[in-house]
């Protein structure tokens, strides 16, 4: 299933697995100039690079994808309602100069993309509770904004329901991997779509970063698949 806001993967399931990607696309509709170059849309300020990769490869009985399907440059999904970082004018320095937009035409956005996307989610969760929710971002080695290169290979994000992040991070670590507890920036601060969707509802959540340049190709994002796959169904048993 797919819509001007979103794609839909696999059947949901009640007490299966749902993966929510807010960042895995980055589609410009053809009536939105953003006045940009387009190389930029290729970049981590337009999208989570190989998050789709991953929950396409996930998708399976019992587990189902939830994909944003415009970029986070035209509306960021991950934020919360209306604050202006969800039609950014500058993004890690570059300027979005189609993204000077009068109240009317950010309030059109909002109703077009960010409104549909999180009602729809929102239905989706009461019809069809999961057992759990992975929500599944990328992020980038460093900023062009600082030269510090970030060391993890996985970050894992809560805010006040740590009941599967306390699961999956030793399992993370099991595998081998480097893992950022609250890392490289805390779910404390961005955790917008789980905040509005999981914590209230007692739903149990995952938000995962993986460090964008394992995932950039078909066989990162195939290794990945696997590792969070097999993540997710021993949170199941645990939790």
């Amino acid at each position: 299933m797919e819509s001007d806001f979103h794609r839909l993967l696999g059947t949901p399931q009640a007490g299966g697995v749902l993966v929510v990607s807010d960042h895995a696309s980055n589609r410009v509709p053809a009536d939105i100039d953003l006045g940009i170059d387009p190389a930029l849309l290729q970049l981590h300020i337009a999208i989570d690079i190989g998050v789709a990769g991953i929950a396409e490869r996930m998708v399976a009985p019992g587990t189902a994808a939830w994909l944003g399907n415009v970029s986070r440059l035209v509306c960021d999904y991950n934020r919360k309602h209306d604050v202006p970082g969800m039609m950014p004018e500058v993004s890690d320095g570059h300027a979005i100069p189609g993204n000077v937009l009068t109240p009317e035409q950010r309030q059109a956005r909002v109703a077009r993309f960010f409104d549909p996307y999180h009602a729809g989610l929102a239905a989706l969760l009461r019809d069809t509770p999961p057992a759990l929710i992975l929500s599944l971002h990328s992020f980038t080695p460093g900023l062009a904004t600082c030269d510090k290169p970030r060391p993890w290979q996985v970050g894992v994000l809560y805010n006040q329901d740590e009941r599967a992040s306390r699961i999956a991070i030793p399992l993370l670590e099991a595998m081998g991997l480097v893992v950022g507890d609250q890392e490289p920036y805390s779910g404390k601060l961005l955790n917008a779509s789980m905040n509005r969707h999981a914590e209230p509802n007692g739903l149990p959540y995952i938000s995962i970063e993986i460090r964008q340049d394992l995932i950039a190709d078909e066989a990162g994002q195939a290794v990945w698949a696997g590792r969070m796959a097999s993540m997710c169904a021993e949170v199941l048993r645990r939790i």
